[in-house]
């Protein structure tokens, strides 16, 4: 276990929330189950955005005393979480599914609005460090336009950290000239997809962070995969250093614990992943 996990002064309380599934009922079964008062909400299913009333589901939060972060929005089609399938199949970047994932996007971003919640969330994609690839100014566009819609609706949009390094997400975020841009760091995922040091990449795009998963990781050792995820403080995430250095930037958001397995398992690691969070 990293020796600096639990080695964190007391301060002012975080915000700790968990990941919860959108469902057609019980969406926040998830945070009521561990306590907590907020939660970002994903949703796979594309149909579930027309299925899901917004209204009653904030009816059905604020009776719970929950707070919704973001709505975290997946897309339609083939998607492989590593480094030979990746980069074209994974977020807007892949033209063969960039229109349908962007209709996606902007139901996300109308369901999100009128729940009344802050932001919508996604994983862009491996955008290609050369600005002068054409995917590159294509990916550009299209979150423009996303990203227009969602100032139109008064919510922002959000880009997950893994796939690009810190340089490109700022490079990305600097040519849209929008102001309703921002980033949920997965400082697993940068070292996951071996792109950056999260504490290290802060100096790049921390003052671009809205929201934070916490979650834990180890680099990558082979070619074509991802390092694996592991039980937060016991991988590469410095913790101490990184909620440190997130306070010096004013960072007030949500810590959202993501944990990726299932089970008993998953469910010890976050309650001992909340008690770590509200020993700070």
């Amino acid at each position: 276990m990293n020796n600096e996990y639990g080695q964190l002064h007391k301060s002012k309380s975080l915000k700790i929330g968990v990941i919860s599934p959108l469902k057609e009922r019980d969406t926040f079964l998830e945070a009521r189950k561990f306590g907590l008062s907020f939660c970002q909400v994903v949703n796979w299913n594309a149909g579930l955005w027309e299925k899901v009333s917004p209204a009653d589901l904030r009816k059905e939060a604020d009776s719970l005393g929950i707070t919704v972060s973001s709505f975290w929005v997946g897309y339609p089609g083939q998607v492989e979480w590593n480094f030979t399938e990746g980069p074209s199949t994974i977020g807007i970047v892949p033209r063969q599914f960039r229109e349908e994932r962007k209709a996606v996007l902007i139901k996300g971003a109308e369901f999100a609005s009128k729940y009344g919640a802050k932001a919508i969330v996604t994983h862009a994609g491996f955008i290609p460090e050369n600005c002068r690839d054409p995917l590159y100014k294509e990916t550009v566009e299209t979150i423009e336009e996303v990203g227009r819609v969602c100032q139109k609706s008064e919510i922002q949009f959000w880009f997950e950290t893994g796939q690009e390094t810190p340089i490109t997400l700022l490079r990305l975020i600097e040519d849209t000239q929008l102001g309703n841009l921002g980033i949920n760091l997965d400082p697993a995922n940068l070292i996951m997809y071996g792109k950056a040091n999260p504490v290290d990449a802060l100096d790049t795009i921390g003052k671009y962070v809205r929201s934070v998963h916490v979650k834990d990781g180890l680099y990558p050792t082979k070619g074509d995969s991802l390092g694996p995820e592991v039980k937060p403080g016991y991988g590469k995430v410095n913790f101490h250093k990184l909620i440190g250095r997130l306070k010096e930037f004013n960072f007030d958001g949500e810590y959202i614990i993501e944990r990726e397995i299932s089970g008993p398992e998953q469910e010890n690691d976050i309650r001992e992943t909340i008690a770590f969070l509200k020993s700070i």
